[in-house]
Parts: structure tokens; sequence; C-alpha cells
């Protein structure tokens, strides 16, 4: 009898309205509609802002978080897996910034701080690039969202920031979680840690700002739909697809920034789209947005700009 009236009083919280207001929710952003929002341009008068960010990550052997090749979900860690995203590091990353001298098109780069101890040579390259540089912790292999008291997820962000900034010559100024990973405080340690912006809220095509118990900090749009691990390993779709994926988003989002400023953003992993029968695809998507008859409208640009111009904005234009 007892355990029957439990159901039902669970039943009727989840048809009284009055009750949903108990949901858990979370205070870090307001809502806001995208056609009901100040109109503001990029510099130069453009409209859409784009930039492309990698994920260049190091990850323990045989043991912490990873993903698989075969599998797509992180999975048990082998040799094998290590290997794959070894690949990455080795070959991967080298095509694609190859490819990217090609067509002049700068990129951020998520990561990890133990890239500067174990692979120097591709942050050097970054570095001689002029690319930007997001902290994204020391290991792809841990996550913020594991049992970390707040006091240990701000030593990991200290320890991050600072190999970045001792080995490349300046700190990061934004951020995105390992595996887009939280607490309920990142986003306080983060901005108390001098951060101007994180990426790992993907809400929008906007920025926007987010409050932190001493402050605000700026959410700078990031793709988790047009995102090579996502598409490839998570869903299974083929590299013709994300190529499409890519055009499509694009073209689209030109258009639409006629009425609005936006931001068009790709995500890519080096032992993804580093692959030989991947690369040609992804040329040749990037070069229709390097070459597109309305380059124009387009801020080929790094997300530390994008935030810099929004900062400066006059208050109240971005929600």
């Amino acid at each position: 009898m007892e355990q029957g009236n439990q159901g039902i009083g669970r039943e009727n919280r989840l048809t009284d309205p009055a009750a949903c207001t108990m949901l858990p929710t979370h205070h870090r952003y307001d809502y806001s509609m995208i056609d009901r929002r100040p109109v503001y341009d990029w510099p130069g008068g453009k409209r859409l802002a784009f930039y492309i960010g990698t994920n260049v990550e190091y990850f323990a052997f045989g043991a912490g978080a990873g993903s698989d090749p075969a599998f797509g979900a992180a999975g048990r860690q082998t040799q094998r897996n290590y290997a794959w995203r070894d690949y990455g590091h080795r070959v991967g990353i080298w095509r694609l910034f190859d490819l990217l001298d090609e067509l002049k098109l700068p990129a951020a780069h998520n990561l990890s701080s133990l890239m500067c101890d174990y692979r120097p040579d591709i942050v050097e390259r970054m570095r001689a690039r002029g690319d930007e540089i997001i902290g994204h912790g020391r290991t792809q292999s841990e996550r913020q969202n594991t049992m970390l008291w707040e006091a240990d997820e701000a030593h990991m962000v200290a320890e991050a920031t600072a190999t970045i900034e001792k080995f490349y010559g300046r700190r990061p100024y934004g951020w995105m979680g390992a595996g887009m990973s939280h607490t309920p405080a990142t986003i306080d340690v983060l901005q108390e840690a001098g951060y101007k912006f994180l990426m790992d809220w993907c809400c929008d095509d906007q920025p926007l700002w987010m409050k932190a118990r001493k402050g605000r900090i700026l959410c700078v749009p990031y793709p988790l739909e047009v995102n090579d691990s996502v598409t490839l390993l998570f869903r299974q779709q083929a590299a013709g697809d994300f190529a499409d994926m890519i055009v499509d988003q694009f073209d689209e989002m030109i258009e639409q920034c006629a009425d609005r400023p936006l931001v068009c953003t790709i995500a890519l992993h080096p032992m993804t789209m580093g692959q030989p029968f991947r690369l040609g695809l992804l040329a040749k998507a990037l070069k229709h947005v390097a070459s597109h008859p309305q380059r124009d409208r387009v801020w080929f640009t790094l997300p530390a700009k994008i935030a810099d111009h929004c900062a400066a904005l006059p208050a109240g234009i971005v929600p």
C-alpha cells in the first residue's frame, strides 16, 4: 500500500504544473530569442565570423578516458586506440597545418597542456603560424565532471594555464573542458582564474554572457554538430557527409547573416580528418568557404578576437 501511494505521488508531481518549478536548472544565462536581439556588425562591417577549431589532445596509455575508432564512445583503453590517436600527432595534424597554410586560414587549437611536454614540435608549429591556443585541460584522459573538489579543479586549471603560458609565450584566455566537461563550479573557477571566455556550452549561433559568482564570462559558439568526432565516430557517418555539413552550414549561415551577426565554426580532430581518404574532402569543403562569392561578408578570425569585439560593444548588445 505504501509503495502504491508513493507511485501516485510521483505521477502527480510530474503532471502538476506547480511541481514542475522544482525541476533542476541553472542560473548561468537567461533565455533569449535570436530574432529579438540587437543587431551589430563584426569588424569591417562583416556579418559572419568564421573560425576553425582543432582538438589537439594528449592521452594516457591504457588508462583514463578516450574514444575508439571502432566503437566511437569511450571504451577500454588499448594500444590500438592509443596508436590511432597518436596517428593524429605523427601525421594528421601536419597535413591539417599544410592545408590551412595553403588556404591562408588561421586556426584555434583546443590544446591539452601536456602536449607542450610530450609533443613540443606541434605546439611550435602553432606558434609559428600565429594560431590561438584554447585551454583544454592537462590531458583528454581526465574529465572535469568527475568527482573533483573545487580546489582541485582550480589547481588543474592553473597548472594547465601555466604550462601553456611558459611554453607558448602567452597564456590562453579561452577554455574548453576535456570532453566539454564541467563541474557545477567550472564557470566560476575559470572566470576567477582570468579566463575571458569558454566554448563548451553549444547553445547559440551568437556569443552570450554567462553569469559567474564574481562577474561574467563570455560563451563563444562552438559546434557540437559540425564536429568531425561526433559525425564520424559517434554517429558513424561518412567523411563525405561531414564535408557536406561544412558546406551546407556555411552556405545557410552566409545567407542568414544578412539579418544578424553569426558565428560559424568547424571542429576538427587530427586523427580523423587528417586521414588521407578524408583530407581531400575536407580540402574541397574549406576551399568552398575560402573562395565563396559572398566572402566579403565573412570575418575569418579566432575566438579571442570574437570575445574582444563583444566585450567592447555597448552594454546590452550581447545578451
